[in-house]
Formats: C-alpha cells, sequence, structure tokens
C-alpha cells in the first residue's frame, strides 16, 4: 500500500498538468451523458418488476380499467348556496368542458391518446341521474347537461346530486361547499402535463371561486419536475456558503475554489456514470449530488486544514503536500471505504431506485477520494507562487491562538477533567434516545413532500376539509373457485334440493318428481368424459335441454323448468350476484365508514342499491340490495341501459366472479391505508363471506405502503449490515478490536439521538429519514477514524496520553471542527428548498455533522482518560492533571 501511496502522490505533484487534464477529460466525458437522463418519480418502480404486490396492482387495473385520477377542486365558501350557484356551476362545466381537450398524440403510436379519458371523467355534466320513470321503469339522463342559468336551475343539480349516494360525499361534498371533478389519465406520468394546462386555464376563469388540484399522481410527478428547479436554487446557494465559510478559514481565493471544484468533479463523474449506464433519475438518486458535495468536502477540507496548518515559507509548498497527504493518506482511504461500505450496503434492499442509489454514493466516494488524492495536490502544485504569500498557519496567528484553537484547547481540558460526567451524560442521553426511538412512527405521503405553502400541499389541505376522502384504494375481490368442482357428496345433496324443487312442480305436473328422479339417475350415470371440458352443472343443464327437444308438450315444460334450476345454480356460483354477497359488502362499507378510516366507499352494492330503489319507488328506504339473485341480475341489466354501461366493469367484471371497492381515504399517508387494511383483514376474518372469496389491495397509496415496507425492512437489514462491516472494517484497519469499538461510539450516539428526536418530536420515518441514516455511518466514522488514527500516531511520539491530548486538539481538532462548521452550516440553505426531503436532508446534515463532530471531539476523550492504560497497552503512560492543564496547544505539529 506504502508504494501505491508513494506512486499516486509523486505521479500528481510531478506531472500536475498531465493529472489535472486527464481528470477534466473524465468529467467531460462523464458529463456528456448529462442530455441523456431520464426522470423516473413513479413509486410502482420502488418496487422489483416482478414483485407480487406490483404485478396484481397492474392485473387489477386492467382487469376492471382503473385509472390514475387528477383531482381538481372547484370550492365556494362565502355563497350560502356554497357551489350550486349558476356562476359556480357555469365555471364547472367550462373547467370539464376544458378538461376533455386535455389529450395529445402519443409519440409511440399516432393512433391512440396520452392524457385525460374523456368517457371516464367524473363532473355533474359527465354523470348520470338516474330516476324512476315509472313504476317499474328507469330514467337516465345527464346530471347537468348544460350549465344552469337560473338558481331554482342550481337547486335542481343540487338535488339531484344528493338524490344519489354513490355522488354526494364523492363528486360534491356533504356541506354543498365543494365540489370535485374526478380526470383519470391514460398514464400518470401525464398528469403534471394536466396539472400545468388546468393552471393555465383556472388563471382566466375570474370570479370568487377557489381552485384546487391535487391526487398522488400529480405529487408524484411534480417531485419528478421540480426537484430539479429547487437543486437549481437549493445547491449554488450551499455551495455558495460552503466557499464563504471556506474562505473564511483559509483567506485564499484560488485554493477556496478547491474543494468547490473536487465536489463538482466528483458529482459530473458519478452523475453522468449513472446516466451513461442507462440508469433512470429517482427522487433517491436525485439527492446523489447532495450526498457526495458534503462527502467530498470533507475529504478536501482535512487537506486544506492540515496543510494551511502545516505550511511554511521555509518548507514549501512541495514539502508540505507530501507531508500532509503522508500523514492523511491512509485516515482518508480508512474513512472513505467505510463510508462507501455503508452505501453500497444499500444494494441489499429490495428496493431498486434505493440500490441504485447506494452503489453510486459509493462509488461516487471512491471517486472524491481518488480526486482528492490526485487532484488538490496537483492543483496546488500548480497555482502561481505568490498565492502562498502569507498563507499558513504561523502567518495567520495560530501561534497566539485564533477563537477556534482557544475554544478547542478548553474543550481538551474539559473533556479531560470532567470525563465520568460527561460519559453518564451520554448514558442519560443514550437512554432518553431509545425512548424516543420506540414513539417513532413509519409512514410517508409524497404530498407531504411538499411545503404546507405549496399549491399541490394547499389543495390536499382544502379538499380533505370538506370531503371526507379524495385518496382512492381499491379493495379487489376474487372467487376463489371460478369452476365449482362437485364431489360426490356434493352432487348428491344438488340432487336433493333438485328433487325438492321436482315437488314444486307436481302442482300443475303430478309426473314431475318421477321425471326428476329419472333425470338424476341418468346424469349420475353419465361418464364425466363425455363432458371433460363442463362443470357438472352445464351438463345437467345440456341434459335438461337435449331432452326438452325430444318431449313432448307437456315434458318439455318440465325439462325447461329442469334446465332453468341448474342455469339458476350456476349463476349461484357468481359469488358477486348473490344477495348476501352483496349484502356482506353493504356491513362491510357501513362499518369501515362507521370507524371513520374512510369518507366514502363505492362498491357494486351501490349500483345495484341504487337500481333497486328506483325500479322500486324511489324512496330512501328502498336504497338496498333486491332479496333474491334474480333481482341482482336484473339491476346490473338496467344499468347496462344507461349512458355510460362500462361504468358497470370498474366495479364488477363480466362473469360476476370478481368485484372492485373504491374506498375514499382521508389522508395519502400510509398509516391511513395500513389501518384499513388492517381493518379490512380482521373484518374478513371475524366476519366469514357467505361465498369463497380472496382479498387484495391496488392503487398508487397501497402501493406506497408496499414499498416503504420493503424499504423499512431493507434499510434496517441494510443498516445493521453496514454497521457490522464497518465494525469489522475498523478492527482490521487499527488490528485492535477495542480502537475499532471505539470508533463506533460516536456513529451509535449519533444515530440514537437523531432517531430519538426524531420520535419525540413526531416526525413520520419516511424515506429521506430512512436513507440519511446510512449518512450517518459514513460521516460519523469518517471523524471518529481520523481522531484514532492521529490519537495513536501522537500518542507514539509522546508516549502520554497527557501530553497527546493537548495535540489532538491542535491540527486534527481543527481539520474536524472546520468540516463541522462548514457542512452544518453550508448546507442550511436547502432549507429554502418547497420540497420537505431536501428541508429534512439539509436539517438533519446539519445534524450528523454537529453531533458526530461533538461526539468525537467530547465523547471519545473522555473514554480514552477513563482507561488510558487499556488503550495504550503495554506504553508508559502519564495522567496528570496539572500537566494536562499547563500544556499548552502548539502552533503547529511536526511530525
Amino acid at each position: 500500500m506504502n508504494k501505491i501511496k508513494q506512486s499516486i502522490i509523486a505521479f500528481a505533484i510531478k506531472r500536475s498538468w498531465i493529472t489535472i487534464i486527464m481528470l477534466l477529460m473524465l468529467t467531460v466525458f462523464t458529463g456528456a451523458f448529462f442530455p441523456k437522463v431520464i426522470i423516473d418519480t413513479d413509486p410502482e418502480h420502488m418496487l422489483p418488476a416482478n414483485e407480487p404486490s406490483r404485478l396484481f396492482h397492474n392485473e387489477a387495473k386492467a382487469k376492471f380499467a382503473l385509472s390514475e385520477i387528477v383531482v381538481l377542486g372547484i370550492m365556494n365558501e362565502e355563497s350560502p348556496n356554497g357551489v350550486f350557484t349558476p356562476e359556480t356551476l357555469g365555471r364547472v362545466y367550462e373547467l370539464t368542458e376544458f378538461a376533455k381537450t386535455l389529450s395529445w398524440d402519443n409519440p409511440e403510436d399516432p393512433s391512440k391518446k396520452d392524457g385525460v379519458i374523456e368517457v371516464d371523467m367524473v363532473a355533474p355534466s359527465m354523470v348520470e341521474h338516474i330516476s324512476q320513470e315509472e313504476a317499474g321503469t328507469i330514467s337516465f339522463d345527464w346530471l347537468m347537461p348544460r350549465p344552469p342559468r337560473t338558481q331554482a336551475q342550481a337547486d335542481i343539480v343540487r338535488e339531484k346530486v344528493f338524490s344519489n349516494p354513490m355522488l354526494a360525499g364523492h363528486m360534491a361534498s356533504e356541506d354543498g361547499k365543494a365540489i370535485c371533478i374526478y380526470l383519470p389519465l391514460t398514464d400518470k406520468n401525464q398528469s403534471y402535463k394536466v396539472y400545468t394546462a388546468l393552471q393555465g386555464k383556472i388563471k382566466g376563469l375570474g370570479g370568487g371561486d377557489e381552485f384546487y388540484i391535487t391526487g398522488l399522481p400529480v405529487a408524484q410527478d411534480a417531485i419528478g419536475i421540480e426537484m430539479f428547479t429547487e437543486m437549481t436554487l437549493a445547491s449554488p446557494l450551499a455551495m455558495g456558503t460552503i466557499f464563504l465559510l471556506l474562505y473564511f478559514f483559509f483567506r485564499k481565493l484560488s485554493l477556496t475554489f478547491l474543494p468547490m471544484i473536487i465536489a463538482t468533479l466528483s458529482v459530473v463523474i458519478t452523475m453522468g456514470s449513472m446516466i451513461g449506464l442507462g440508469y433512470k433519475v429517482h427522487i433517491m438518486s436525485s439527492m446523489i449530488p447532495v450526498f457526495l458535495m458534503s462527502i467530498a468536502v470533507v475529504d478536501s477540507i482535512h487537506i486544506l486544514s492540515e496543510f494551511f496548518d502545516l505550511y511554511s515559507p521555509e518548507k514549501g509548498r512541495k514539502q508540505t503536500i507530501l507531508e500532509t497527504l503522508n500523514i492523511l493518506f491512509m485516515p482518508m482511504l480508512y474513512t472513505s471505504l467505510t463510508s462507501a461500505a455503508g452505501f453500497l450496503s444499500l444494494a441489499l434492499t429490495p428496493i431498486p431506485p434505493v440500490q441504485v442509489f447506494g452503489v453510486f454514493v459509493g462509488l461516487g466516494i471512491m471517486v472524491a477520494w481518488l480526486l482528492t488524492i490526485m487532484f488538490v495536490p496537483a492543483y496546488i502544485m500548480v497555482l502561481p507562487a505568490r498565492v502562498f504569500d502569507n498563507f499558513g498557519g504561523a502567518m495567520r496567528g495560530h501561534e497566539k491562538g485564533t477563537f477556534l484553537d482557544l475554544f478547542l484547547k478548553k474543550t481538551g481540558a474539559f473533556s479531560y477533567r470532567y470525563a465520568k460526567p460527561l460519559l453518564g451524560l451520554v448514558m442519560i442521553l443514550l437512554v432518553l434516545s431509545v425512548w424516543g426511538i420506540s414513539k417513532i412512527q413509519i409512514n410517508d405521503n409524497p404530498v407531504k413532500w411538499f411545503a404546507p405553502s405549496h399549491p399541490i400541499r394547499m389543495a390536499d389541505t382544502a379538499l380533505t376539509k370538506h370531503f371526507g376522502g379524495i385518496y382512492p384504494a381499491y379493495l379487489i375481490l376474487e372467487s376463489e373457485e371460478k369452476e365449482v368442482s362437485y364431489s360426490e357428496s356434493e352432487k348428491h345433496r344438488l340432487s336433493e334440493k333438485f328433487m325438492l324443487f321436482a315437488d314444486t312442480l307436481a302442482v300443475k305436473s303430478p309426473n314431475a318428481p318421477k321425471l326428476a328422479a329419472l333425470f338424476v339417475s341418468e346424469l349420475e350415470l353419465m361418464p364425466d368424459s363425455t363432458y371433460t371440458e363442463k362443470s357438472f352443472l352445464d351438463r345437467a343443464a345440456d341434459l335438461a335441454g337435449q331432452k326438452a327437444e325430444k318431449a313432448s308438450d307437456e315434458n318439455y315444460y318440465l325439462y325447461d323448468e329442469f334446465a332453468s334450476f341448474f342455469n339458476l345454480e350456476k349463476e349461484r356460483q357468481k359469488p358477486f350476484k348473490r344477495p348476501e354477497m352483496l349484502e356482506y359488502l353493504a356491513k362491510l362499507q357501513r362499518e369501515i365508514e362507521a370507524a371513520g378510516l374512510v369518507g366514502k366507499s363505492i362498491a357494486p352494492t351501490d349500483l345495484v342499491s341504487k337500481i333497486n330503489q328506483e325500479l322500486t319507488d324511489g324512496k330512501d328506504a328502498s336504497y338496498l340490495v333486491p332479496e333474491k339473485l334474480q333481482g341482482v341480475g336484473e339491476c346490473y341489466m338496467q344499468y347496462q341501459q344507461s349512458h355510460r354501461p362500462h361504468d358497470l366493469w370498474h366495479y364488477i367484471t363480466p362473469d360476476y366472479t370478481g368485484a372492485c371497492v373504491v374506498f375514499q381515504l382521508s389522508s395519502g399517508d400510509n398509516k391511513v391505508m395500513e389501518a384499513v387494511e388492517t381493518f379490512v383483514n380482521n373484518y374478513f376474518e371475524h366476519n366469514p363471506p357467505p361465498c369463497a372469496v380472496s382479498h387484495n389491495w391496488a392503487g398508487l397509496t397501497y402501493i406506497n405502503v408496499a414499498w416503504q415496507s420493503q424499504m423499512v425492512e431493507g434499510m434496517l437489514r441494510s443498516f445493521l449490515g453496514s454497521f457490522v462491516i464497518i465494525l469489522l472494517m475498523t478492527v482490521f484497519l487499527f488490528k485492535s478490536l477495542k480502537w475499532g469499538a471505539l470508533c463506533m461510539i460516536p456513529l451509535t450516539m449519533t444515530i440514537a439521538i437523531i432517531y430519538g428526536f426524531i420520535g419525540l418530536i413526531g416526525k413520520d420515518y419516511d424515506m429521506p429519514v430512512a436513507v440519511l441514516g446510512v449518512l450517518t455511518l459514513g460521516m460519523s466514522v469518517d471523524f471518529a477514524i481520523h481522531f484514532v488514527e492521529r490519537c495513536r500516531t501522537l500518542y507514539s511520539e509522546t508516549g502520554s496520553w497527557s501530553e497527546t491530548l493537548p495535540k489532538l486538539y491542535g491540527a486534527p481538532a481543527r481539520a474536524i471542527s472546520r468540516n463541522v462548521l462548514v457542512i452544518a452550516i453550508g448546507f442550511l440553505p436547502m432549507l429554502i428548498s418547497s420540497l420537505i426531503p431536501y428541508r429534512t436532508t439539509s436539517i438533519l446534515l446539519s445534524s450528523i455533522m454537529m453531533l458526530s463532530g461533538v461526539l468525537t471531539l467530547v465523547a471519545m476523550p473522555a473514554i480514552i482518560t477513563l482507561a488510558p492504560k487499556w488503550f495504550f497497552v503495554g506504553d508508559k503512560v502519564s495522567i496528570s492533571e496539572e500537566k494536562v492543564q499547563a500544556t499548552t496547544i502548539p502552533a503547529e505539529v511536526h511530525r
């Protein structure tokens, strides 16, 4: 390793211009791939393509023609009539007509259109008004074929809306203050385009109404668009702040640029390589620049700080940079390897975007290390000699003691003198942190990735105030036995039922029982091979039909009734034509709504109940499921006579063996979806359905739960794996279990305190928080490794812990402190972002740096102070307190 180190350093110093040109050419080559970038914020892609929940979601969408939906809300809280005024309904109508035009040619298939699916839109002018024309006859009319001109006409629209339970609370709020237009999309990736077009239209409408656009597809697509806009603003501000801080420390403009150059080159090479290899940029990988900038800046600041402290005109820059790299080469290699290992462990998670993020941040860290080792000395060597006039710690007054020097000196003495109380405080913090961690709630919601002042977030808040729910989750029910295979006992039971049926026919046809008995005997003797492709009921119906064709007029009637019996039994095998199954769903809907978990639900039950109401007498009491199977079948058939017969197939399959229940959730939060899922599971467990049906979930709200569940498990597994890997690496690097374990103290405490604080303040454990835990691994162990490496080196020179301690609080502590301050303050400008993940990154990144730096400079020396003989086995140890107090921190550290 020493030969490799010397070769790399020698090449960079002797062939400085060649080194710089080579690295710049590599950057230009990888940067050329940036125009090919593809943005992907689809939450489905957080799951592997073969993930069962993702496969089922897509199958359900195809089976029930489900689409992702943009929700356009129109609200009027000032008018006593709410939105049911001629003016507001006129604007609703105008927006609906405009939304119909929001479709564009598909670039891959000109015969198809992308955008809003007009036939599936839900709006006052696009839905049915179902009413009774006369007894037993239903009228299907458009609810609002044209905008009302008078208040009386607007009142009629209101009356029609609230006469249909499927529309009340779904299309219009119960208080009449808001209306939602639901715009289904051919592809969720069209949502931002639709969102932008609607915003443009709304600006020209005028009036006193409020307009809101929201929905998970809008939020997810908007994140993909806006995250780059935010980064182009927040990143320069962060880098500018870091630049000013570096200039404050080193006071040389040309050298201050150096960490910025290293960070920029690292990001370009890493991101360019990722794009060039064909990987899409997800919300996760969009944060790679932030992580790499922080880590790349840390390494280069270590070198600049040491170079600044060691430089003197007598040594010159060449000798000083050689000395600096000899001191820092191994610590920087150790920290880079451990940090990279932490991120590379994310490849163990089952989420593809997280895998890509982890692998490329890990590779980027090693790129940053190589750039730091090669580009920094080459850059220093090509600078004009005048740059180093009045440069260095000796020239800037470290002999007199700067504020930072004095502060670090007092910190070292404080850590030594109060070692036991400090460690006691650390243990108290650890206990409190564990308690806080126990309170962490795992939850995410893409809408809440926006700041409260963002239009999408405001729309979510405003609409959920008036509607019980606008976030759809689809409960998919499927018959477990599409074709019933009858056993001999079941055939015998069916034959007995058939004979009882024949007895009812004996009133009109006395020979019915005798004919039925002969029919059963013949049916039982029929070999299965005769009808290998047909079920037992099909065979019976076919046999009855064949006999009817050859029978006398009197017996024809009987055989026709026999065929009807078996055909009716076939219909009974279709669970969602059976009244008891629909009533079961109705009860589920009532109970889950009563529990307050969903604001609204629509199921086949509602379609059947509404048709039955109008077929009967139109009264509210008749809004229920018919008692007989034939009545349910009649309701389905009547609905198919409407203007929108295709709506039926959003809730039921054509063979009536599958059904879809749409639950409108009050929030896109994962914990709300999980509560609904738990409630339904318990309902099915404690109330077995009358038919054998399976239940599963589809929809973006559920997909978010699925990938986050895997993320949490994957991140936990990755974190534990990273922790063990880093511990093993530090033990290997220092060839000592005790020193390796000591390096893990700041890391462990930083993670515990941060996550404990998150639990105590009620902040959700979401994707950004989970991922930043891995950054904690890299950052915290970085400072600890530098500290231990310099501690051991200095102790080998002094042979005394009391003499080593002041030296540690010289150049090594200054380098760590500068890094802490630069990153902790430098990334705070990201707080201006309107995206919460970037704000979270800013706060946690600053917190990680501050905590890990403080714990490294305070807790680690305190631990060593309590057991110096154990750490420095075999060495002569001096622990005189008076000597520590009297020792001054030297201006320079010479090796």
